[in-house]
């Protein structure tokens, strides 16, 4: 917490770049709409194919019978009533086809009462009427151990998976939103809807069987249901809505169905990720005394304004922005003398006109961003800036993106103050005193003074 095959646009309607019909470069600027409807996020960090599996058959422990493995309960079921059977804990089996044929083969070696505990019911009854049931549970070492190999067979497959889809680049996906292609890793289609859609199922490298995964999330869509409350509805339009309304553009974490594409759930044998991060937390708190002074924190990095490019201070950012892009941002904010909130409001408008594939310098709007950076680095837009009046509004006090490290790098020295102070940008109001006197006498408190 790969990509479907399917084609269908799920709970579409997003394109392109912001949301609106995207057409080919040259469409003006007063034609599309300057709004941003959810959440974004820049990428954090730049994450196989796995074929769905046909669901294999598991025999009986005693006869013939065989059962799909989709269809566990019913094998269980079986033999409990015709071999009176019963496995313990089942859910703490890693693999249960592997378990279930280990114990059929044991079963013809050595007594069944060699492995299970008896238990009789109905003991108070007459002996006819009496019944004898078999439990078969990790109490015995054998079944304890063969548990614990099974959970560290599976451990070892699963990272072994995760290891070939991490360093597959023959990736072919479609994104569930707006059915853009994407080629090379898994980590560029998932990057991409959290980045452009607020969607996020967790980093590419906490994932296993991806494209399952995926394959599941684009099922239930195609069958108009909410991911996160799972409610269905009538039509792509009003799921897309309730969906962007509701910020419902998640998945359910109580839904268990989705616990086995997570790498953390076969980590320990019978917990879930829910219990191993209540443990990590117990720990902390049993830990808290201890010291912290060696501890080194890591630096967030902040991303390009142009770019995906990441860099942990702004001044190497601004180095490659420079260099890559030919924009000063340091010039920008001496020559303009901009203050820590003007610089705010700059990088906040750059940051919605590039992410809506606007060029600010002629507000052509283009197809994709690679074809506007292109543009404007060829026609050299990205330092040519509009006047201040339209980037320094209030709308852009807020961030485009929601973890935008780099406003948190702005520099917000005493020389922002001095500069706006030499530009005559702050009014001094002087205190109004002309009726002084006349507030002295009608003032509340002569009349508590006389109480």
């Amino acid at each position: 917490m790969a990509a479907p095959e399917t084609q269908g646009a799920a709970a579409g309607g997003e394109e392109d770049c912001e949301g609106n019909h995207s057409k080919v470069a040259g469409v003006s600027y007063e034609d599309s709409k300057d709004c941003i409807l959810e959440p974004l996020s820049l990428p954090e960090s730049p994450g196989g194919i796995t074929a769905l599996e046909g669901s294999p058959s598991v025999p009986c422990i005693f006869c013939e019978e065989h059962f799909p493995m989709d269809e566990q309960d019913k094998l269980l079921k079986h033999m409990i009533i015709e071999h009176k059977m019963v496995i313990a804990d089942v859910k703490l089996v890693a693999d249960f086809q592997r378990y279930i044929l280990y114990w059929r083969k044991r079963f013809t070696e050595q007594p069944i009462t060699d492995f299970c505990s008896v238990i009789r019911i109905n003991s108070t009854a007459p002996l006819e009427e009496q019944d004898n049931y078999f439990l078969l549970c990790d109490v015995l070492p054998e079944d304890r151990l063969l548990r614990e190999e099974l959970q560290k067979q599976r451990l070892k497959e699963i990272l072994e998976q995760q290891q070939q889809e991490r360093s597959d680049n023959h990736f072919h996906g479609i994104c569930m939103f707006c059915n853009e292609e994407f080629f090379g890793n898994r980590s560029v289609l998932l990057n991409h809807m959290a980045r452009e859609h607020a969607f996020n199922i967790g980093l590419p490298d906490n994932i296993v069987n991806c494209n399952e995964f995926l394959c599941t999330l684009q099922k239930k869509l195609d069958n108009l249901q909410c991911l996160y409350c799972e409610k269905t509805f009538r039509d792509k339009n009003t799921l897309k809505d309730h969906m962007r309304k509701k910020q419902h553009r998640r998945i359910n974490p109580k839904n268990r169905e989705y616990d086995r594409f997570y790498v953390i759930n076969y980590l320990e044998l019978g917990k879930s990720w829910e219990e191993v991060q209540l443990e990590d937390d117990r720990e902390l708190l049993d830990h808290q005394e201890d010291d912290w002074s060696d501890w080194e924190e890591r630096p967030d990095s902040a991303v390009c304004l142009f770019c995906e490019k990441q860099a942990e201070t702004i001044e190497k950012l601004c180095v490659h922005m420079e260099d890559a892009h030919e924009f000063d941002l340091l010039k920008i904010k001496s020559e303009l003398g901009l203050n820590f909130y003007q610089q705010v409001k700059l990088v906040n408008f750059i940051r919605r006109q590039i992410h809506q594939c606007k060029c600010y310098g002629c507000h052509v709007k283009f197809k994709s961003k690679a074809e506007l950076r292109t543009h404007m680095e060829e026609a050299k837009h990205t330092s040519l800036l509009p006047e201040r009046k339209t980037w320094d509004q209030p709308e852009y006090y807020f961030p485009t993106y929601e973890n935008d490290t780099l406003l948190c790098t702005l520099s917000d020295s005493e020389s922002d103050l001095t500069a706006q102070e030499q530009n005559g940008n702050i009014t001094i109001i002087s205190e109004d005193i002309s009726k002084l006197h006349a507030l002295k006498q009608s003032s509340i408190l002569n009349q508590l003074l006389l109480h």
